[in-house]
């Protein structure tokens, strides 16, 4: 299996470097605190030969969700 890593631009998780499982991946949805944050996926993969270290995604930053966040019995 070949390494890959997205690369996150933008938004909370600015700067950040975290694995990769699905090249083909579009779209990440990301936990974060009592929420999720989403980032899409821009540009070609990089670093895709031999010898360039591991395959790179940018993925740039589309919003906050509180999808996570339970809801009481109000």
């Amino acid at each position: 299996m070949t390494m890959a890593l997205a690369r996150l631009h933008r938004g909370p998780l600015d700067g950040q470097v975290i694995p990769l499982e699905d090249l083909e991946e579009q779209r990440l949805i990301i936990p974060y605190s009592a929420s999720q944050l989403v980032y899409a996926r821009a540009g070609e993969l990089t670093n895709t030969g031999p010898d360039d270290g591991p395959t790179e995604a940018q993925f740039w930053y589309v919003e906050g969700e509180d999808d996570l966040v339970p809801h009481g019995d109000d």
